[in-house]
């Protein structure tokens, strides 16, 4: 099949999310100017630049990670082991404004060295993060869309030492949980390498 997403796909849900599969979820944290806390998973995530080092999460309509993230600048990005799928689901709730999202799901919102914004005491790792860019996202046609693009430079970095094997952080002990398409999620448990080739070998 093909279709233009501008005329929609006649699917029971949208498969593009599905195709762009699997996605790393930022667990955002953050704390607003009046010290309010506010922990959010967000798929639409990832690693853009390793010099400095930037992260981007995209929050689909103005949410408190974004208004917070404007407010102060910072936010820390929280690795979601499997051991923390329940309490990550947990925190995608639709809380009113203020209410903490580490308290409904029974987390440590714990302190950073570099900012203000908390980190989740139980996470494998977390990164503190000072935002260089926020953004409402637009189409090619120039319209203004309800999504909201952060990019932040990582300032800190918390591993437990617990997911390190000879220095490196081993992915079948973090087990990270990913987001697949529609409602399904995955946890990475089949590690193998490849190696870049050079050219004429």
């Amino acid at each position: 099949m093909f279709y233009e997403p501008q005329n929609g796909h006649g699917l029971p849900h949208n498969p593009l999310k599905a195709i762009v599969a699997p996605r790393p979820i930022g667990w955002i944290g953050t704390r607003s100017k009046e010290g309010a806390l506010n922990l959010a998973p967000y798929s639409f995530f990832n690693i853009v630049c390793d010099t400095p080092p930037l992260l981007m999460f995209s929050s689909s309509g103005y949410k408190d990670s974004v208004a917070f993230i404007e407010e102060t600048r910072e936010f820390t990005a929280n690795m979601v082991g499997e051991h923390l799928a329940k309490q990550m689901n947990a925190t995608s709730v639709n809380a009113p404004r203020g209410a903490s999202e580490f308290d409904y799901a029974g987390l440590t919102a714990a302190a950073c060295e570099q900012i203000a914004a908390p980190r989740v005491a139980e996470a494998y790792a977390s990164l503190e993060c000072v935002a260089v860019d926020i953004r409402q996202l637009q189409g090619r046609d120039g319209q203004l869309t309800d999504s909201y693009m952060v990019i932040g430079e990582v300032v800190g970095v918390h591993i437990d030492e617990a997911i390190l094997t000879d220095g490196l952080i081993d992915i079948s002990k973090s087990r990270p949980v990913t987001r697949l398409g529609y409602m399904d999620f995955a946890t990475t448990d089949t590690v193998y390498q490849m190696f870049r080739p050079k050219w004429g070998e």
